[in-house]
């Protein structure tokens, strides 16, 4: 019998034939932490009597809080600044930018690759081909140990993407479509792969919204099957070196789902759930107190290259806060070069350093009581942002922009022309 993707690169990675439900000890090739989970990485490592060299593919990343918005905060970038200077692993500190951007831009995931991270949006490295598992803080310390993990390889949904990406509509209104079709733990602890014309078409950026999100209808990684594009978008790296891995043709999926999106309009997720779906034509006009364009999901180029189109030569709303955070410092200083972040400053939008900024809710734009705001992020759960008493809607860049304008949710296609 055939394998899928997830299917072969566990197999090779424990050096033996594994299918769906079967468990296997692999190597790693890279893994990573936060700010917000390094200290528990920290605190497992100390409690293993037998200490070696740590693992050297482990990066750490200041990004969660960055800057820091407290003393405790502080504490915690300082330890990891400490381990840091013992042990020389990878830090990207303050400015640096967003953990899952970063692990691309720099070169550790790649086709073929098995990442872990302790951060459940590590999936987002699934659209070069690369198996991405979010994991506990004391798993990682394991792996920072031995240089490897165990794992039950998960079972395989295959999702294919048909028809005409319409007007208006981008990768976020896609995916959040089929997280409202399937719910949000209708894929749970499987191994997803997304496929079809319009991913063909999709760049690479927008792949990685798809799977950045894949997390959010409780799959365990999504992957999408490299192609000429993501060769293009890895030389541009510099990455000369890896293994595609493809489907066998008689490969088992324990499920099958098609999605048509020719006729799909530009769509939401409502308060507070991610499945909670809404066509822009049901919400449209829903007053708004803050837009955030930014985050793992939608904080690329690409992403504020739309946004920046729709307000260029054009003012926010009065009463609206637009807050804009690039999703690392290679972003911001090619949003700059293209006149992309003047025209954020010249609409008066406020710009944020490269990072998480709002998304979590520690610091920077924590919305008011009853506040409703629009995010280009990747969750809209009761709390998220920092204010349980808020109200999240999820929506594409361009339809975030558009928001902020108008001072109530709005349709982008009519900003886009």
């Amino acid at each position: 019998m055939g394998k899928t993707i997830i299917e072969k690169i566990i197999s090779l990675h424990a050096k033996k034939s594994l299918y769906a439900g079967c468990v296997g000890i692999c190597k790693v090739d890279f893994c990573f932490s936060q700010d917000g989970t390094t200290s528990l990485v920290l605190d497992a490592l100390s409690k293993f009597k037998r200490k070696r060299k740590f693992f050297k593919r482990y990066a750490m990343f200041i990004d969660h809080s960055s800057p820091s918005p407290n003393i405790g905060v502080s504490q915690v970038h300082s330890s990891m600044r400490e381990f840091n200077k013992k042990y020389n692993n990878f830090l990207f500190d303050i400015g640096c930018g967003i953990s899952h951007q970063l692990v691309v831009e720099e070169g550790f995931a790649y086709p073929g690759a098995l990442i872990l991270g302790a951060d459940s949006h590590t999936s987002t490295v699934g659209a070069l081909g690369a198996a991405g598992f979010g994991v506990g803080s004391t798993d990682l310390a394991v792996t920072l140990i031995t240089g490897k993990n165990w794992f039950k390889v998960p079972a395989t949904y295959k999702i294919i993407i048909r028809g005409k990406v319409p007007f208006g509509v981008f990768s976020k209104d896609i995916i959040l479509y089929i997280i409202h079709a399937l719910s949000s733990n209708g894929a749970t602890y499987k191994s997803v792969e997304f496929e079809g014309e319009v991913l063909n078409d999709l760049s690479v950026e927008a792949r990685f919204t798809i799977t950045n999100m894949s997390i959010e209808f409780g799959a365990k990684c999504g992957i999408i099957a490299p192609d000429r594009k993501v060769f293009r978008f890895l030389n541009r790296l510099g990455i000369k070196r890896y293994n595609p891995i493809y489907p066998d043709k008689d490969a088992h999926y324990e499920d099958t789902f098609e999605f048509d999106v020719s006729k799909l309009t530009p769509y939401l997720a409502k308060p507070h759930n991610v499945d909670n779906g809404a066509y822009i034509e049901e919400i449209e006009g829903t007053p708004i107190n803050e837009a955030y364009l930014g985050t793992c999901t939608n904080g690329r180029l690409e992403d504020l290259e739309v946004a920046a189109k729709i307000v260029k030569g054009k003012n926010i709303h009065k009463d609206i806060k637009f807050l804009v955070a690039p999703a690392s410092r290679r972003v911001f200083r090619q949003a700059l070069k293209r006149g992309i972040i003047r025209a954020f400053l010249d609409a008066k939008a406020i710009i944020l350093p490269p990072g998480c900024g709002p998304c979590v809710g520690t610091h920077q734009g924590v919305p008011a009581n009853k506040d409703v705001v629009i995010s280009t992020a990747n969750r809209n759960f009761k709390g998220r942002m920092g204010n349980p008493s808020s109200l999240i809607y999820l929506a594409s860049p361009a339809t975030v922009a558009a928001s902020a304008l108008k001072g109530k949710i709005a349709d982008p296609r009519g900003y886009l022309g």
